[in-house]
């Protein structure tokens, strides 16, 4: 079984990219098994707050749910032309202390999505996350792209992905992800 751990870059309740992230649980194909780790909880990062308290418990639990996984798929929202605060906090956080950088992170392979409810998807929300998991020492997956754009009409108003161009789409991406794990 190839175990993905997926993570949202937003904290709304009714985030797309949650709900992208929920699809593609859904749409992985058998074999593979994508769980849903949460940003939620972390705390803006504080090095006094670390030096003198430690991380987190929410810091801790995700660290370990990445480093027991295979692979990691952000599905990352875009703010303003970049990549969205709290998931780049939460990164932040998790690369702490920086010798648990190698574990946690080293070599993971990493596949990138995201929806907006701009037109022009999270194009440079994802070029912008490029460096970010150089440094962390990931290996960016590179093979399919998906940037859902105007997400207002691929979710309904439960977030259930709809459009069926953006489902096959994310179908093949998370397949072709999971069996470049797999390889």
């Amino acid at each position: 079984m190839t175990k993905i751990l997926g993570v949202a870059g937003s904290l709304r309740r009714a985030s797309y990219n949650a709900a992208l992230l929920r699809a593609a649980r859904e749409l992985a194909p058998e074999g593979v098994e994508i769980e849903i780790g949460s940003i939620a909880g972390i705390p803006l990062y504080d090095g006094d707050v670390e030096s003198e308290q430690g991380l987190p418990a929410a810091v801790t639990a995700l660290k370990e749910e990445i480093a027991g996984a295979d692979a990691l798929l952000l599905v990352t929202p875009e703010y303003n032309g970049s990549i969205p605060g709290v998931l780049k906090n939460a990164i932040d956080w998790l690369s702490r202390p920086a010798k648990d950088i190698p574990r946690v992170f080293g070599g993971k392979p990493v596949a990138l999505v995201g929806a907006t409810p701009g037109a022009g998807g999270t194009r440079l929300s994802q070029a912008a996350w490029l460096p970010v998991l150089r440094t962390l020492g990931t290996h960016a997956w590179f093979g399919k792209q998906l940037y859902v754009g105007s997400a207002g009409q691929a979710f309904d108003a439960e977030g259930k992905l709809v459009d069926e161009k953006v489902r096959k789409q994310l179908g093949d991406l998370v397949a072709a992800f999971a069996a470049s794990v797999r390889a």
